[in-house]
């Protein structure tokens, strides 16, 4: 794909933390160039590089310096973004009116928010478990009244970890039940995020809304597509969510009751044979290896673990037999980029590559 060829991509919320990894990821890729930036009402008409609190530990691409930032919502009915995707990270309420707003003008639109994961006519889509989700799209345009825009959407940062270590599971074994206790980075809480006085020398048993969209939002992405609607998978998943002072990365400790038995050796390979569609057709910020198994009896952990794969993989590790579940294991991924930006951003690729885009 030639430069010229390239989509033009606006990016929602462009100044917070996920948008800034968007921007960071973005530089120099073969299919996509930024070329809009939307953020709140209080930095609307101002340059991007004065109006960025840049967080990365990386230089702030000079293409996108001098934009100008935009509304993060469509007004008069007529998108002032001139753009052929948007990849959106906003806050729940905002998004509801922001994105679908896009994709009525016309804009397909890849959301990272909770606002439209769980309609039935919207793809809650992690491209190596359940690509042929997409597939409901054409039926989300007639329910909506979209022309050429639609929305896909990524899962919660939690989730999408949790999900990466399931899907090889569900397909050998069967999946019956599921146990999730997390423990969560603080960028997942954006920036300036958890004050330093409530997180250091202390863990919050208590992030607002996780636990529920934790225990949703596998059954959906690991359900069936009939052809006419998603079929959500019948196993329960229980979660409880805690924030802790790590930076970034979210650790969570699972427990699974299978439908099939199973050893120990059978566990670790499938999860280090799991692979997908990303990895077949080569998309560009896909993991090679989308699922690590690490045998070290104190891994994974987040800062050694976090940013294997370029952040993209999901790291496992301590898998053992349980004695009330079938067995346990912990597992890493990296919150803001597979579980945010990344996904959001390999769905985006998905798309092209599918001819949706």
């Amino acid at each position: 794909m030639t430069a010229q060829a390239k989509r033009r991509v606006g990016i929602l919320g462009a100044t917070g933390t996920v948008g800034q990894r968007l921007i960071h990821m973005l530089r120099n890729h073969p299919y996509f160039e930024v070329t809009a930036v939307a953020a709140s009402d209080r930095s609307e008409g101002k340059r991007f590089g004065d109006a960025c609190n840049w967080k990365l530990p990386f230089e702030m691409p000079e293409a996108v310096k001098d934009l100008t930032l935009y509304p993060s919502k469509v007004e008069t009915g007529k998108p002032r973004i001139d753009c052929d995707i948007i990849i959106a990270s906003l806050p729940g309420d905002i998004a509801l009116e922001s994105e679908g707003s896009f994709a009525a003008a016309g804009i397909p639109v890849i959301s990272n928010s909770s606002a439209f994961r769980m309609p039935a006519d919207i793809p809650l889509v992690v491209p190596e478990i359940n690509p042929d989700h997409l597939d409901v799209i054409p039926t989300q345009k007639k329910n909506r009244g979209y022309d050429k825009g639609y929305i896909v959407t990524n899962p919660n940062c939690t989730t999408i970890g949790l999900v990466m270590a399931l899907a090889p599971l569900q397909q050998r074994f069967g999946l019956e039940a599921v146990m999730m206790t997390s423990m969560q980075a603080i960028s997942g809480a954006g920036y300036p995020g958890v004050a330093s006085m409530d997180i250091l020398d202390n863990v919050i048993p208590h992030i607002g809304g996780e636990e529920e969209k934790v225990e949703e939002e596998p059954q959906k992405i690991l359900g069936r597509f009939t052809g006419a609607q998603i079929e959500c998978a019948a196993f329960k998943v229980s979660a409880q969510c805690n924030r802790v002072a790590v930076q970034d990365g979210h650790l969570e400790s699972v427990r699974v009751k299978l439908s099939k038995s199973a050893t120990v050796e059978d566990l670790k390979e499938v999860f280090e044979s799991f692979t997908g569609l990303p990895q077949e057709l080569k998309l560009p910020t896909a993991p090679v290896r989308p699922v690590i198994v690490r045998s070290e009896k104190d891994r994974p952990q987040p800062r050694l673990d976090r940013d294997a794969e370029n952040g993209m993989a999901t790291v496992i590790g301590r898998i053992s037999k349980d004695t009330i579940f079938d067995f346990k294991f912990t597992l890493i991924s990296h919150n803001t980029i597979r579980g945010a930006a990344g996904a959001a951003l390999l769905n985006a690729e998905l798309l092209v590559a599918k001819g949706l885009l």
